[in-house]
């Protein structure tokens, strides 16, 4: 596809928002509440809106290329000129996220994720020499094509002249270790945390097999291969993340844990970084934490309004136990620390007993768990409680003598938080009961249990709808005709159909009801069937209003629900 260079583009200074709202693409309520997470965030206003759901970014393209001029480059039909990307380096691409596709005469079309920043155009057009003319590309299509034009052919091309360079070596030698922190291998390690940020993952995976390497993200949930660079650069790879974790670069033959802090794209990252022996090699597994992600507000964790006066109920209690329940990345930690968000105020002394400590709070004492130093949950539960605590957060209860600590602190008139690994609410009581803890001290102590799973949201981008099949109707638990949507798959969303997540929530509150039925040495079912007919809706139901309003899909609600005892 060829494309003439233009001065269609507007150079007006032009705010975003209000276009939008002129547009009746958004209300002014909803450009309010995106301009309160800008201002938290620090991100964009565009990625804002788009990440929330409240604009799509194909719509939010179609504003700027047929209200303002602004051409939309789509780089699967679009035929980029070496010449032109050739006009800036890999660095200056990655700081305006840009990169120039087409040359005519004294012009340049350069695309852009945020054709609007018009500091951004000047500069470039310093930088080139030329006038830049911007177009518009999705933020996905623009980090792909700086990957596979200057990110991803220099670093391939150092790596295969790295490796054939390299012989069999002991990287436990001084100088090797030198050489390193020096070769290519770091550009390639960066560019990795890059891209996982970039992408959303949630985990680098990074895997030595008898006769390759392999590189995967974890993107909502499922994995996925990004490279397989050539066997012999594992020695180098798995060294330099050690180092930069760290760990002890001259043992592997035992399991390492590690941590490193970066930026990538002004946000702070926080990567935890695992290291096990395998019979061909150290696999490492880096799991990116992104602090931003913990700056949450109780309205953006996705509850219900019903389930939100709910949870509101429950964190205004003067003392007791709330317990948030779910699998291991269920996003359990992201709703405690939005719980002491809320409650954090300077009459209260708000301390946690973590493992790890995930995200820092400023005016929260945080503890972090170092089992070899005898510090544990328990006993830093019993420390705590003699530091005159208002409010008290475990990271996990693992063992009844955890639960039973903080049962006692939740009677004695503290408020408690804590997690636990079980399916539902309802379990929840019963698990705690089995650990030991008489049922009258549980009944008495808990106020409110909230479960939780994450679902994958279909992409905007690709989406579609459909007659529902009778299977699904059977799943669904329903009769009518119904029309439902999935994905398609397309380059935003890497093919899937899905992109990003969002949670599905049981919340149960401990009424006198069902502390007597507990009590009374009742089972799962009777407490769920009683919780139910107080008001609680369960995970499938949840689960199941996020397929009718097309948010999901049948299958992951098969896959959150249908898995519950």
């Amino acid at each position: 596809m060829e494309r003439e260079i233009t001065g269609a583009s507007s150079r007006k200074s032009v705010r975003l928002g209000d276009l939008l709202v002129t547009m009746k693409l958004i209300t002014e309520n909803q450009l309010n509440y995106a301009l309160e997470v800008q201002k938290r965030t620090q991100k964009k206003l565009g990625e804002v809106l788009i990440d929330e759901n409240i604009i799509s970014e194909t719509e939010l393209i179609e504003v700027l290329e047929f209200q303002l001029g602004i051409p939309h480059v789509r780089f699967d039909k679009y035929e980029v000129e070496k010449e032109a990307v050739e006009l800036i380096d890999e660095k200056t691409a990655q700081k305006y996220n840009a990169i120039p596709v087409k040359l005519e005469g004294d012009k340049v079309l350069v695309v852009m994720t945020d054709p609007l920043n018009i500091f951004a155009v000047d500069d470039l057009s310093m930088i080139i020499g030329k006038s830049v003319e911007p177009a518009i590309g999705t933020k996905q299509e623009v980090f792909q094509s700086i990957d596979k034009y200057y990110r991803n052919k220099g670093v391939e091309k150092e790596l295969e002249e790295f490796s054939d360079s390299l012989e069999e070596v002991d990287f436990e030698d001084e100088e090797l270790s030198f050489e390193v922190t020096n070769a290519p291998v770091v550009k390639l390690i960066d560019r990795l945390i890059r891209q996982a940020v970039a992408e959303r993952a949630s985990d680098i995976h990074i895997e030595p097999f008898e006769k390759s390497v392999k590189v995967r993200f974890r993107v909502d949930g499922d994995l996925r291969e990004i490279m397989s660079p050539a066997k012999n650069t594992h020695s180098a790879i798995s060294t330099r993340i050690k180092i930069m974790s760290g760990m002890n670069i001259a043992e592997k033959r035992i399991p390492q844990d590690g941590r490193i802090e970066t930026k990538v794209e002004g946000r702070d990252i926080d990567i935890r970084v695992s290291s096990l022996p395998t019979v061909f090699g150290e696999k490492i597994v880096m799991r990116i934490l992104d602090k931003s992600g913990f700056m949450i507000s109780k309205g953006e964790l996705g509850l219900t309004e019903g389930d939100l006066e709910k949870f509101d109920s429950i964190i205004k209690s003067p003392n007791g136990i709330m317990l948030v329940t779910g699998p291991t990345g269920s996003g359990k930690s992201t709703t405690l620390y939005t719980v002491l968000r809320e409650l954090n105020d300077v009459r209260r002394n708000i301390v946690t007993v973590e493992d790890p400590v995930e995200y820092q709070l400023e005016g929260v004492n945080q503890v972090q768990v170092m089992p070899k130093a005898g510090l544990t949950f328990a006993s830093g539960l019993r420390s705590i409680l003699r530091q005159d605590p208002d409010i008290v957060m475990i990271g996990e209860i693992r063992d009844g003598e955890t639960a039973s600590i903080a049962m006692r602190a939740a009677i004695t008139g503290h408020f408690v938080l804590s997690t636990m690994h079980t399916n539902d609410t309802a379990s929840t009581l019963v698990r705690l009961v089995d650990m030991g803890i008489e049922p009258y001290v549980v009944a008495s102590s808990l106020v409110g249990v909230v479960s939780q799973r994450l679902v994958k949201k279909i992409c905007k981008e690709c989406q579609y709808s459909y007659p529902a099949g009778e299977h699904e109707k059977l799943l669904l638990k329903l009769e009518d005709d119904v029309e439902l949507k999935r994905g398609k798959g397309c380059i935003a969303c890497n093919n899937t159909g899905y992109k990003g997540r969002t949670a599905v929530y049981e919340i149960m509150m401990v009424t006198k009801e069902l502390r007597k039925l507990l009590n009374d040495g009742a089972t799962i079912d009777e407490l769920r069937q009683k919780a139910e007919s107080e008001g609680m809706v369960s995970l499938f139901e949840n689960g199941k209003s996020l397929v009718l309003n097309g948010k999901t899909t049948v299958e992951e609600l098969v896959r959150i629900a249908y898995s519950l005892d």
